[in-house]
């Protein structure tokens, strides 16, 4: 066999498979802490045509958990950046880039093109749901990444159907509000089993900041803390689970 970059994968899961990848498209929403990992493990595991899409510059406070921050690289384009690094990882597939916030506003646009499957990992709960009823409209497999920050356990990671989570407080959230769209189930999420930690007063810990929403206006966020082990292995998993289902 030919010693390349894909070998030792061609080992495992044969040339078909290989090939299959190849030919595969997946879009990644979101690239911070989760999506940068899954993104280029997508990558890394030969999928042929990657769109990744983001509308963020690197921040400081990205350094401890996200692929692509950098002291080097803080204000730089999130998309830009993953772009540059996983076409020197596998310079023969196509990576298409798109700075951009989704948005029912954007959903027809950058859902436009044809996917294989649809990687979630954006935080805004509003277009997750949005995100998630549109590729049940459009029959596009999709995987949703539920909350990884205030997590520190990586062996209580699962992958089920967001109707048997449990203990995720994201997945809570987002069952009730899929729920009011008719959905119940047929969606696969990663979540983690461990508690979130209680709160001091009733006030989430972290801190309350101003930031961008992505389409010129500023909203009140609460930032929770989140460590470099937990959402690059919640990435790690999503890439899992999408290379064997494609496969």
């Amino acid at each position: 066999m030919d010693l390349n970059r894909f070998s030792r994968s061609e080992i495992l899961i044969g040339k078909i498979g290989l090939e299959k990848l190849q030919k595969s498209s997946v879009i990644v929403f979101g690239l911070g802490g989760v999506g940068s990992y899954a993104a280029e493990a997508l990558c890394r595991g030969g999928v042929g045509k990657l769109t990744i899409v983001d509308f963020d510059d690197v921040s400081e406070s990205n350094i401890n958990r996200q692929l692509h921050a950098l002291e080097a690289t803080i204000g730089k384009s999130k998309t830009e950046l993953m772009a540059e690094r996983m076409a020197l990882i596998n310079p023969e597939a196509e990576i298409i880039p798109i700075r951009e916030f989704y948005s029912p506003d954007t959903s027809d646009f950058l859902l436009a093109g044809k996917f294989d499957y649809v990687l979630d990992a954006i935080d805004h709960f509003t277009n997750k749901v949005y995100l998630i009823k549109s590729c049940i409209n459009k029959g596009l497999p999709v995987i949703s990444s539920m909350g990884a920050a205030m997590k520190l356990d990586p062996t209580l990671i699962r992958v089920s159907d967001i109707s048997e989570t449990s203990k995720c407080r994201m997945a809570r959230s987002m069952r009730k509000l899929l729920r009011k769209e008719g959905i119940e189930s047929g969606v696969k999420v990663v979540y983690s089993l461990e508690e979130f930690p209680g709160f001091t007063n009733g006030t989430p810990p972290g801190s309350v900041t101003e930031l961008p929403d992505g389409r010129g206006e500023w909203s009140r966020r609460v930032t929770l803390g989140s460590m470099s082990v937990v959402p690059p292995i919640f990435g790690l998993t999503m890439a899992g689970v999408v290379i064997n289902d494609l496969l």
